[in-house]
């Protein structure tokens, strides 16, 4: 589990390629029980063994937990959604769930890219319904083409913060520190794995976010919103050159800067 403290740089991971060869040779080789997870098995300490385990692994209270025999009472997890797409807004929610009351459903939460839609859809409904307080920070493709994608997931995050309706008294925060928020914080590598709140805000932010691209695509037809919810697949770059840029898309992004600049 990694950890970020405040001032601390943001890591980068790539991805891992150890698999792809890892396949190559087994397969090359073709020996009987000499399959890919006991070759696997012989680098226990490798950086692909890790990856696999982080994408097994459930979130908990353990975070939340010790900073509540450390006096802290209101939690806040912060996740954000919406980063990488070419059009939309980038949304980040901020939940404090109880940790006196655990109904069933708390159980279910999990990183909102492990769920299916329905499964978020009914998660999200139960975690606004019973969580202390949730606030979404929404904020514009025009604010992130003029801000820039990191500062403009801070601003999301930060406005989320302040629509708790109950004050937080800590952050855990997904990966992020926000130097600019006077409350004592956590950024945490892989938070929607680790932490049940960061995992909740995960869920609320997917969920709202959708929605959005939902209503986009009936008001922008022909990127396929509905479906790729702004993400750069074949149906959506088909469209943008076809259509050309609608006032959603991120104009700062590459493909979409590309295409402006070859209609000119």
């Amino acid at each position: 589990m990694g950890l970020i403290l405040r001032g601390c740089p943001v890591p980068v991971e790539g991805v891992y390629l150890r698999c792809d060869s890892l396949l190559f040779r087994a397969r090359i080789d073709g020996r009987r029980g000499t399959g890919v997870y006991s070759l696997l098995g012989n680098a226990p300490e490798s950086k692909y063994n890790r990856s696999i385990s982080h994408m097994n692994q459930e979130p908990t209270f353990v975070q939340e937990q010790e900073l509540w025999q450390q006096g802290y009472r209101c939690i806040a997890g912060i996740d954000e959604v919406g980063r990488g797409p070419l059009a939309g807004p980038v949304v980040a929610a901020a939940v404090i769930l109880s940790l006196e009351n655990r109904p069933s459903w708390l159980f279910q939460v999990r990183d909102s890219k492990k769920l299916s839609p329905r499964k978020r859809e009914f998660l999200s409904e139960c975690i606004r319904r019973e969580a202390l307080a949730v606030g979404i920070g929404e904020v514009s493709a025009e604010t992130i083409d003029e801000e820039g994608i990191v500062a403009a997931t801070k601003m999301a995050m930060r406005s989320a913060v302040r629509e708790l309706a109950v004050p937080a008294d800590f952050l855990l925060i997904d990966a992020l520190v926000l130097s600019e928020v006077d409350i004592p914080q956590k950024g945490i590598i892989r938070g929607d794995n680790i932490s049940f709140s960061i995992a909740a805000a995960s869920i609320v932010a997917k969920v709202y976010r959708d929605r959005i691209m939902h209503d986009y695509d009936s008001l922008y037809p022909g990127y396929s919103f509905a479906r790729n919810k702004g993400y750069p697949t074949a149906e959506h770059i088909q469209g943008l050159r076809q259509l050309g840029c609608c006032p959603v898309h991120r104009r700062s992004f590459a493909p979409v800067r590309g295409i402006e600049e070859d209609e000119r």
